[in-house]
C-alpha cells in the first residue's frame, strides 16, 4: 500500500493531537512526520512527574508509544501496538522531553520502530522499540 501524501500529516496531526484521546491529555503532542518517521514532545509540568519529582517512565512511554504509533500510520495501514520495550537510561532534565521514532522494518504486517527521548539539554533519556501490527487501511475505504 501507498503511505499517506503530505495533505492527510495535517490531518493526521490534527487528530492525534486533539479530541478527547490519552495522547493529548497526557500532555503528549506530535510536533512533525518526516516520510515514515515522526517527533513529538511532551512539556513536564506536575502531572507528568512521578513522587521523587522526576518525568515518570508511563509518561516517556505515553509519549514514544503515541509518537511510534503516529509514524506508523504514515504506511497507509491502521495498526496496533504489538510489543515494545523502553530503556530508561537517566532523569530528564527541563521543561521538555522530545521523541524521535524511525522505521527499522516497514513490512506487510509488522512495523518496527527505534525511538529515542531526549531532554531539553539534548541528553538521551531513554531509548525504545516499538512493534505495530497493521489491521487494515488507513483511513479505511469509504462505503457507498
Amino acid at each position: 500500500m501507498d503511505s499517506c501524501n503530505e495533505r492527510d500529516y495535517t490531518g493526521m496531526l490534527n487528530k492525534v493531537n486533539s479530541g478527547p484521546y490519552f495522547g493529548p491529555y497526557s500532555g503528549t503532542r506530535v510536533t512533525a512526520i518526516e516520510g515514515h518517521a515522526a517527533r513529538g514532545e511532551l512539556e513536564v509540568r506536575t502531572e507528568t512527574k512521578n513522587p521523587m519529582g522526576v518525568v515518570h517512565g508511563g509518561a516517556l512511554f505515553t509519549l514514544a508509544d503515541t509518537v511510534a504509533g503516529t509514524a506508523a500510520f504514515t504506511t497507509g495501514r491502521g495498526c496496533v501496538t504489538l510489543d515494545s520495550s523502553m530503556q530508561f537510561l537517566t532523569p530528564a532534565r527541563g521543561n521538555k522531553v522530545f521523541c524521535l521514532a524511525t522505521p527499522k522494518k516497514l513490512g506487510r504486517t509488522i512495523m518496527v520502530y527505534d525511538v529515542s527521548i531526549t531532554d531539553s539539554e539534548e541528553r538521551l533519556v531513554a531509548t525504545g522499540i516499538f512493534t505495530f501490527y497493521a489491521t487494515g487501511e488507513y483511513p479505511p475505504p469509504k462505503k457507498d
